[in-house]
């Protein structure tokens, strides 16, 4: 009878081999897995944690000194004698959001977003 184990030659470096590479697929596919779904994690993790921006305050610093009110129908003008019931931020240059939103950027708040209904002192006609 013929002893297995005592075989050394080609078919024992090819069980040997082919045990080698099993192994090295097996880990191949789980490294590629991981890193797939890892990757997946941190594309999607901004979408999930990005909240709304912030929105001005009327009662903010810079909100106060432009005179800036949610409601354009609410801007005192007394204070303001150039303001018209038409001026919107909506039609303002300097709103960064689009004809549909109801809050949008603004260049004179930074990162805080202002309501399209809203007015401040430095409104300026939105070129056609």
């Amino acid at each position: 009878m013929i002893d297995m184990q005592s075989i050394d030659g080609p078919a024992q470096r090819a069980g040997a081999r082919m045990e080698t590479e099993m192994t090295d697929s097996t880990q191949r596919r789980i490294f590629v897995t991981r890193t797939l779904t890892g990757a997946c994690a941190l594309i999607a993790s901004p979408l999930a944690v990005r909240a709304q921006p912030a929105r001005v305050d009327e009662a903010d610093e810079t909100a106060v000194a432009l005179g800036y009110k949610h409601d354009t129908s609410k801007v005192d003008n007394k204070r303001f004698p150039n303001h018209s019931a038409a001026q919107t931020c909506l039609n303002c240059s300097f709103f960064q959001g689009s004809a549909t939103d109801e809050w949008g950027g603004c260049a004179m708040f930074g990162r805080k977003q202002i309501a399209a209904k809203g007015w401040c002192s430095a409104w300026a006609k939105k070129p056609a």
